[in-house]
């Protein structure tokens, strides 16, 4: 919602999630993205929207833009007239046979040019089965409903779908967009801060705008203030600045201390996962030559491999150091 909204953040009362209380009720206020929310501008403005697959990675406003469309073009028909499912909802074969079905037949006066909408959120974890009865669904009642599927990847949904809708990608958010949002919340809610607490916020989030405002809601109501040490500690994300010390000593041939700053940062209680994603983020920014960069990224990437396939040990992370130092001495000799 707009920072003008109705509802008592901070002290007293009721304490709304700020992702709710924020969040944009119209496509216009919708943050990033520029292509993809003036598609869906146009559609509001026009009203003949077509069926949709909205696809991308969590947190880039997905199911805001479907509801902000949703409520634009309906209006105040909006509760009779739109039926939403999540992944938290049953949406098998049945439901689809019978709830969708039942929903598609059912009457409801609308103005001219504007459709019932159906919103099936998290899409890709329908079954394959389920999809595949919406499919005669969508085209048998295609003049009076439209269907809406947001998904992270649009390759779950089956191909049939796919072909009966409009692609809309949406991609993670930038570091600026983020921080405009972030700005217009903190002045609402007068929250007290330090730059280097905003690039730690926008850092964990990686541009991700639910879990940026999820971080800076819970650093304010932990510790009132939001500064670098207080937003890593709540987040319990690795310290990047311990990673990047773990970077500097493998290239400055320090090998021993690289791995005694791994050994502290995994006896903290990090997971090896954490530990590698912060690890590819400092290596990607990190100043270094070209070809060492991308060595280092290419080992980063495949012990992340062997990581997410269950072998998640501090022999692995220390392994992924030495492969970095044996680059690092590759390059020297070249």
């Amino acid at each position: 919602m707009s920072s003008s909204s109705s509802f008592t953040g901070g002290g007293g009362g009721y304490d709304m999630p700020w992702v709710e209380k924020y969040r944009p009720t119209k496509v216009v206020d919708i943050v990033g993205n520029e292509d993809a929310v003036s598609r869906l501008q146009v559609i509001a403005r026009d009203g003949n929207m077509p069926n949709l697959i909205l696809s991308g990675p969590p947190g880039t406003g997905k199911t805001t833009s479907i509801l902000a469309l949703a409520h634009e073009l309906l209006g105040p028909n909006y509760k009779e007239a739109v039926l939403e499912l999540n992944a938290s909802d049953d949406r098998g074969i049945d439901v689809v046979r019978n709830k969708i079905k039942m929903f598609a037949q059912k009457k409801v006066t609308l103005p001219t040019g504007r459709h019932k909408i159906v919103i099936l959120d998290e899409a890709d974890s329908m079954t394959s089965g389920a999809q595949q009865a919406l499919r005669r669904t969508m085209e048998i009642y295609s003049n009076s409903t439209r269907f809406a599927l947001a998904c992270n990847t649009s390759s779950k949904i089956i191909e049939p779908i796919q072909s009966r809708c409009a692609l809309v990608r949406f991609s993670r958010l930038s570091d600026q967009e983020i921080l405009g949002r972030l700005m217009v919340v903190l002045e609402a809610e007068k929250v007290p801060y330090v730059p280097e607490g905003l690039e730690a916020i926008i850092f964990t989030a990686d541009g991700d705008m639910r879990q940026a405002l999820n971080n800076l809601q819970a650093t304010y109501s932990g510790f009132r203030f939001v500064n670098q040490e207080n937003v890593f500690k709540v987040c319990d994300q690795p310290h990047p600045l311990h990673v990047k010390n773990m970077v500097r000593q493998v290239l400055d041939g320090k090998f021993d201390d690289a791995c005694s700053g791994l050994k502290q940062l995994y006896e903290l209680g990090y997971s090896p996962t954490d530990i590698i994603t912060t690890l590819f983020r400092i290596i990607k920014n990190y100043d270094m030559a070209e070809y060492l960069k991308l060595e280092f990224m290419k080992e980063t990437g495949f012990a992340h491999m062997r990581i997410s396939e269950g072998v998640g040990s501090y022999l692995q992370l220390c392994g992924l150091l030495s492969k970095l130092a044996l680059a690092r001495e590759k390059a020297k000799a070249a």
